[in-house]
């Protein structure tokens, strides 16, 4: 052997075929909800703001004034096209909002409301998204108490974005927030997951599918309180949007150094997403859903809680899929059909950009 053969290795010469993160521009990936949202939420915004309500990092912050407990949030909503069977980027506005404060527990109350309208969009569709957002608040049993609007150069928008801020206050002895998930919980989910990405994605690539798939888009305060009703002490709520149910559990075992165990015969994955899924190489663990929620609940609780899911018609199909356990901690894993286990990691960027 040579000497040069028994030499050091210079690992500064090496380099990985593999993608680097180290983006010195925005990518459409940091907006998809998976780790490089979480990375340029953790290493940008949160230490430019450094407050301590944002240091939680839930869907909504929870804050306390003059002795009352509040939940406070924000959405931003690009969601193309801005039709799609099922709702529109109006019913979204809304239930995205409103179903932030509902995972904290809280009633919503209020929302404001941005338009940032694209100039030469037609006013007959900014009507009918007006019209369709104020129809979904009162569905809701919310008010639209403020708003603003700006316009911005044709070729600079997409038609119509919209921002929505919501307030709701939080019932006494209610405390959900994600690092409360502990060894033991049963894991919830209110019904079946991908429809949302799925009803996108048909209508945006012109997709036939045999059937047309409808999203799922809508307030889950009402579910919400019908579960607290039976089990005050819910431990964690999450509403699986971008990055879908996978996404949501890997934050949630993240922020209590929990592992969570899935049983992949147990996930209500529709006939037509499945399919779909399988026709676009998709996960359906990783696809959007905009009306259903995933919960965290204490094992003694979790038959009541599941029969009250069941009993609302948006939890009518509500399954248990997995318990949060004390092995391989901030990991997700699930079993699979034929006796083996995977890893449900999260994903880089979203599979499906554009969707809410």
């Amino acid at each position: 052997m040579s000497d040069s053969a028994s030499a050091p290795v210079d690992f500064s010469s090496w380099t990985c075929p593999a993608p680097l993160r180290d983006h010195d521009k925005i990518v459409m990936g940091h907006g998809g909800g998976g780790t490089l949202s979480a990375e340029l939420v953790e290493h940008l915004f949160a230490p430019a703001f450094g407050s301590d309500v944002l240091a939680e990092l839930g869907d909504s912050a929870r804050l306390y004034l003059d002795g009352a407990r509040l939940a406070f949030s924000t959405d931003s909503f690009v969601v193309r096209p801005l039709f799609f069977p099922g709702g529109s980027i109006g019913d979204l506005a809304v239930n995205g909002t409103v179903n932030d404060l509902a995972m904290a527990g809280a009633v919503p109350a209020y929302l404001s409301c941005g338009f940032i309208l694209e100039e030469g969009v037609e006013l007959a569709v900014v009507g009918r998204v007006a019209e369709a957002l104020g129809e979904a608040a009162r569905t809701a049993g919310v008010t639209v108490a403020t708003g603003d609007t700006k316009v911005v150069d044709a070729g600079h928008g997409d038609g119509i974005f919209i921002n929505t801020a919501g307030i709701g206050v939080i019932p006494a002895g209610v405390d959900i927030r994600p690092q409360r998930a502990t060894p033991g919980d049963v894991v919830l989910v209110s019904g079946p997951i991908g429809v949302h990405g799925v009803a996108i994605m048909s209508v945006r690539e012109g997709l036939e599918f045999g059937v047309e798939i409808e999203s799922d888009t809508a307030s889950l305060a009402g579910l919400v309180a019908e579960m607290l009703a039976v089990c005050p002490d819910l431990h964690v709520l999450r509403d699986p949007t971008r990055g879908g149910l996978a996404t949501s559990l890997n934050e949630i075992a993240g922020a209590a150094n929990v592992g969570v165990r899935l049983d992949e015969r147990s996930l209500p994955v529709p006939d037509t997403v499945a399919n779909a899924c399988a026709f676009l190489g998709l996960d359906p663990l990783y696809v959007a859903n905009e009306g259903k929620l995933v919960a965290f609940v204490p094992p003694e609780h979790a038959d009541a809680v599941l029969a009250a899911m069941r009993a609302h018609p948006l939890g009518k199909e509500a399954v248990a899929i997995g318990h949060c356990v004390p092995d391989h901690p901030g990991m997700v894993v699930a079993a699979t059909g034929l006796g083996g286990t995977r890893v449900v990691d999260m994903p880089l960027g979203e599979q499906l950009p554009r969707i809410c």
